[in-house]
């Protein structure tokens, strides 16, 4: 090894940074509010589905396609986002994707039937699909190393703080105005904010260093270095790399990469995913329809999902303490098949309004320990110039899952197998993908990311 080379690269600096909330703080906290939305947006599916079935007289598989033409474009979105990303850079992508969300949201909300509602709800996901992947990479690139996995769980916060908010949001419009449009256009404003918000946040220095752009890599290091008030030091950039231009051939070449750069690590991240994402979105699409027709009213169905949502917040802040204790691995062992096996004990108390209430809330706090841990293990797995995309791929696969596992569930599984077996095919699902993982995955607590 040469002087040189024993020199630590600007990337390794920027993990072993102080964290500093006025700094990397205020960057969690803005990608956590485009996650916030990300999560109102999924659980207004399962709030328009019986109000929709309503307003224009939809069977349940014509209903079904409100959630499926949303999850489909988040789909799209999450693997087109994260792979733009990849190859532009985090902030445009960061700050580009919020704008799509709203507008045509806006629009959605003026459709004059459910085709052109589902197309409008296809659009507006594809802009909010490219949050998620988009923001933990961006996030996890600058977070210090030691503290990188308490953050990205902590990201998922976010996602039970929408999701509560979109149930007692959308039960106080109901009972005040009795109008599902005012349902979507109340998120619209606070997008719209955080969208101009978002304009204010760094470029990625890794994302600066890989694509060879080191001058503009120093200045925000350096940046860094002064305002957490860490120790300055001599660093030096990676050699430069070409930088990719942006076309579609570009954008494809990304999904043969991350099967190139280990197949059994992403066919790991694949199925976790699908599998529990599926439990998740099955449980969030559906529920208040289940709720309603086992003898809920509306407004109290959508509390009582805003409360099983809510409650989540605790698994999250569980989440974040054990994640470097016990590591990644294990909590998703765990938690994700029981979070399927807390479903379908729901689906055999649904007669009984006080256990029910009891098992969601049990549930949406387990299920909300496995997913910030899932999002934060996935966003580990691959190096700088494959992260945004090897978790965009990844999310793109659970959300057409998440797209069209539950029109199957409600068009043939729920019919024909009812709410127990439907539950139990999806949780033995999921305890396949742990399996393989606990196998053919590698652990990633206190790992350095390259």
């Amino acid at each position: 090894m040469t002087e040189t080379q024993r020199i630590p690269t600007g990337d390794h600096i920027v993990q072993e940074l102080p964290w500093r909330w006025r700094v990397q703080g205020k960057i969690f906290i803005i990608g956590g509010l485009g996650f916030m939305f990300d999560a109102w947006d999924v659980t207004l599916n399962g709030v328009l589905i019986p109000l929709l079935s309503d307003h224009w007289s939809l069977e349940p598989s014509q209903a079904a396609w409100i959630g499926t033409a949303n999850l489909i474009g988040m789909a799209v979105g999450a693997f087109v986002w994260g792979t733009i990303a990849d190859l532009i850079g985090r902030k445009k992508a960061f700050t580009a994707t919020l704008l799509v969300f709203s507008i045509f949201t806006v629009f959605g909300a003026f459709a004059p039937d459910i085709v052109w509602f589902c197309i409008f709800r296809f659009v507006a996901g594809f802009g909010l699909g490219g949050c998620v992947p988009v923001d933990y990479a961006l996030v996890g690139e600058f977070t210090p190393r030691r503290q990188r996995g308490r953050v990205l769980t902590a990201m998922d916060g976010w996602w039970p703080v929408g999701a509560a908010l979109c149930g007692f949001v959308s039960a106080g419009i109901m009972a005040t105005f009795a109008d599902w449009r005012y349902t979507m256009l109340i998120m619209v404003l606070p997008a719209l904010l955080v969208f101009w918000i978002r304009r204010s946040v760094p470029e990625s220095p890794l994302f600066l260093i890989s694509k060879g752009r080191g001058e503009e890599a120093a200045h925000v290091i350096n940046d860094l270095v002064r305002r957490t008030g860490g120790t300055p030091t001599e660093w030096r950039l990676p050699e430069p790399e070409a930088i990719p231009k942006l076309t579609v051939g570009n954008i494809f070449e990304q999904f043969p990469a991350i099967w190139k750069h280990n197949w059994k690590i992403t066919t790991a991240a694949w199925a976790l995913f699908f599998s529990i994402l599926l439990v998740y979105y099955l449980a969030l699409t559906w529920m208040p329809r289940i709720l309603i027709e086992s003898g809920f009213a509306e407004v109290r169905a959508f509390i009582t999902t805003a409360g099983m949502a809510g409650v989540g917040l605790l698994g999250v802040i569980v989440a974040a303490y054990f994640v470097e204790k016990t590591g990644r691995k294990w909590i998703l062992a765990v938690t994700g098949p029981l979070s399927a096996l807390i479903l379908v004990i729901v689906s055999l108390v649904i007669d009984v309004p006080a256990a029910v209430i009891t098992w969601l809330l049990i549930y949406g706090f387990v299920v909300q320990i496995a997913i910030p841990v899932l999002y934060a293990y996935v966003s580990e797995l691959y190096p700088t110039e494959l992260r945004g995309s090897g978790f965009g791929w990844a999310s793109t696969f659970s959300r057409i899952g998440a797209g069209f596992g539950p029109l199957i569930f409600v068009s043939i599984m729920w019919p024909y197998l009812g709410l127990a077996w439907s539950f139990a095919i999806a949780g033995g699902l999921v305890l396949i993908a742990v399996l393989w993982m606990a196998r053919f995955s590698p652990e990633t607590k206190g790992a350095e990311l390259h």
